[in-house]
């Protein structure tokens, strides 16, 4: 089994800075694409951003110039640098990875648990 586990969120006020990070373990043959999904009440989940195993990041326009995605590949581990945090962007933030197994051979995608970061004053 692949389990995500995420860690970092908290409750900072505006203007504040948070480093997510998500550690990915299991029998795991290839990871892919990792990457940050968020969910605020009564909306959908969105990207956030992600980042391929050659290093290549994506950002949804929300985020761009405040958020940074990096990632450890020797340690299986994807990080969410994030500055001047706005109170729209409290939401549960879930890591994603596409993830190679024995048991699915082309990849599939594997979630975590969630955190959450609220920020408010």
């Amino acid at each position: 089994q692949v389990h995500l586990v995420e860690s970092g969120g908290d409750l900072v006020q505006p203007g504040g800075s948070l480093r997510l990070s998500c550690a990915a373990s299991g029998i795991i043959f290839k990871i892919n694409t990792m990457g940050w999904y968020r969910q605020a009440p009564g909306k959908e989940r969105e990207l956030v951003a992600d980042m391929s195993n050659g290093g290549s990041a994506n950002y949804a326009d929300s985020v761009k110039g405040r958020f940074t995605i990096s990632r450890d590949n020797a340690k299986a581990t994807v990080y969410l640098q994030m500055n001047s945090l706005k109170p729209e962007d409290t939401a549960v933030y879930y890591c994603m990875a596409w993830i190679t197994t024995l048991s699915h051979p082309i990849g599939t995608d594997y979630w975590g648990q969630g955190t959450q970061v609220t920020i408010s004053s």
